[in-house]
C-alpha cells in the first residue's frame, strides 16, 4: 500500500498546532524572521560577506547576542563557519593547552571528549560519564587547564547548571571553563561569570539554520586564543582561533558564511531582546517545559524520561511511553502536519523527544499534548502493521 493511501489518524482542526515544528534542530525557524529576510533579499544576498550590508548584520548579531547574555565589559563574541562540531576541533587547537576535563552524558558532550583524546599534541583528557538521563558533577583537578561542560545534553533531555568547578581560574590560575551551549544558548538562563568560552550554533534555539559557531568569550579566554595564537602550534587556518578573532572584531568570518544564517540569527536575537531578553526567552521554555512534564506525570502512558525534575531539560524535552509505540505515535503525528518529534536514535528507547524552544508557541506544546492524548486513544483502531 502506497504512503500516500496509508489509513492513519486523522486528527481534529482543534488538535492541530498552529506550527507543528517541534524538531530539536534544525529548529522551528519563525516566518516573520523569513518575510523580513524575503524583504531584505535582493539587497542583501548574493553579496560580499566583506561590504558593509553583510556585515551591518554581524555586528547586529553580535551587539544582539552581547546584550541578550549581559556579558560583562571585556567579553567578546566570536564567530566562525562549520557548526559546533568544527567548533571542538577549533578548541582542540586553540583553547586547550595540555589537558582538558570532560562531562560526558550524552551522544554530544561525547564527542568533544573523543576530539581531544584524538589530538596528538594534547595529553589525554579526563572524562567523567554518567548514564543517559543524568548528568555528572566536575572535579578540581590541578593537571587541568580546560574544563569542558555541557549546559544541555540535546541527546537525552538533560539540563544541568553551569558553576566553575572549585579551583577554575583560583588566585591567578588559567583554567578556563568552555561550556556548550548549542541548543541551551537563548533558551535557558546563564551566568557569564561562570563560563570563559559559552559556544553554541544558532539553529536550535535561535531560530536560524545551520553552518556557523557562535562563542561568547571572556577576556579569560580571549587571552588563552591569542597566547596559542602567538606560540607556534600549527592550525588549520580555518579553524585558528586567532583568525577568527581578528575577523570577529572587523564584523566578518575568515570565509564566505551562509548570509541566510546570520540574518534570521540576527533577527530571532532582536526579537528576544526587544520583548525582555534571556529571562523573557527562558521563561517561555518554562512555561513550554511545565505543560509538557505536566502532562507527561499525569499520563497512564507517558512519563518524562529524567528522572530530577531539576534536571530535565527545558529546551528538548524527552518523554518515555509504555503500551504504545512511540514510533507509531511519531508517525500519525507527521501524517497530521507535527514532525520532528522521534527519539534520539542512538538511545534505542521507546519515546519521543520533543524541542521547547523559545520561537515555539507553549500554545502549540499544549496542543501538542491533546492530540497525543487523542491518537492514544484511537491508535488500536488502526489495522496492524498499517504504519510501518
Amino acid at each position: 500500500m502506497g504512503a500516500e493511501n496509508r489509513p492513519t489518524i486523522v486528527l481534529p482542526p482543534e488538535l492541530r498546532p498552529g506550527d507543528g515544528r517541534f524538531g530539536s534542530g534544525p529548529s522551528k525557524v519563525r516566518p516573520e524572521a523569513v518575510a523580513r529576510l524575503a524583504d531584505a533579499a535582493t539587497g542583501y544576498l548574493g553579496t560580499s560577506h566583506r561590504r558593509a550590508g553583510v556585515r551591518d548584520v554581524v555586528r547586529r548579531a553580535r551587539d544582539g547576542l552581547s546584550a541578550l547574555f549581559t556579558l560583562p565589559d571585556g567579553y567578546e563574541v566570536l564567530l566562525g563557519n562549520g557548526g559546533t562540531t568544527s567548533f571542538w576541533d577549533a578548541a582542540a587547537f586553540g583553547l586547550i593547552e595540555r589537558r582538558s576535563e570532560h562531562l560526558a552524558f550524552g551522544e554530544f558532550s561525547s564527542k568533544f571528549a573523543a576530539v581531544t583524546r584524538a589530538a596528538p599534541h594534547l595529553e589525554d583528557p579526563i572524562v567523567i560519564e554518567s548514564e543517559p538521563g543524568t548528568h555528572p558533577e566536575p572535579v578540581a583537578d590541578a593537571s587541568v587547564d580546560a574544563y569542558a561542560l555541557t549546559h544541555n545534553e540535546t541527546s537525552t533531555g538533560v539540563m544541568s547548571e553551569i558553576v566553575r568547578p572549585g579551583t577554575a581560574r583560583p588566585q591567578g590560575a588559567d583554567a578556563i571553563v568552555l561550556v556548550d551551549a548549542t541548543s541551551a544558548a537563548a533558551g535557558l538562563r546563564i551566568d557569564p561569570a561562570q563560563f570563559d568560552v559559552y559556544y553554541f550554533a544558532p539553529q536550535k534555539a535561535l531560530a536560524s539554520e545551520g553552518g556557523l559557531w557562535l562563542a561568547c568569550c571572556s577576556p579569560a579566554g580571549i587571552e588563552r586564543i591569542e597566547r596559542i595564537a602567538a606560540s607556534g602550534r600549527w592550525c588549520p587556518p580555518s579553524l585558528d582561533l586567532g583568525i577568527a578573532l581578528e575577523n570577529s572584531r572587523l564584523d566578518q568570518t575568515y570565509n564566505t558564511p551562509s548570509l541566510t544564517t546570520l540574518f534570521l540569527l540576527a533577527n530571532t536575537v532582536e526579537w528576544m531582546n526587544e520583548h525582555g531578553g534571556l529571562e523573557w526567552a527562558a521563561s517561555r521554555c518554562d512555561r513550554s517545559a511545565e505543560i509538557l512534564y505536566g502532562w507527561a506525570e499525569a499520563s497512564e502512558h507517558a512519563t518524562p524520561f529524567v528522572a530530577k525534575p531539576s534536571e530535565r531539560s527545558h529546551v528538548s524535552a524527552t518523554i518515555d511511553f509504555e503500551g504504545v509505540d512511540a514510533n507509531d505515535l511519531a508517525t500519525v503525528l507527521r501524517a497530521n502536519g507535527i514532525v520532528d518529534t522521534e527519539s534520539y536514535r542512538k538511545l534505542g528507547r521507546n519515546q519521543l523527544r520533543i524541542a521547547l524552544f523559545p520561537a515555539i508557541e507553549p500554545d502549540d506544546v499544549a496542543t501538542l499534548t491533546r492530540a497525543l492524548d487523542y491518537i492514544i486513544e484511537h491508535i488500536g483502531e488502526l489495522t496492524p502493521g498499517s504504519l510501518e
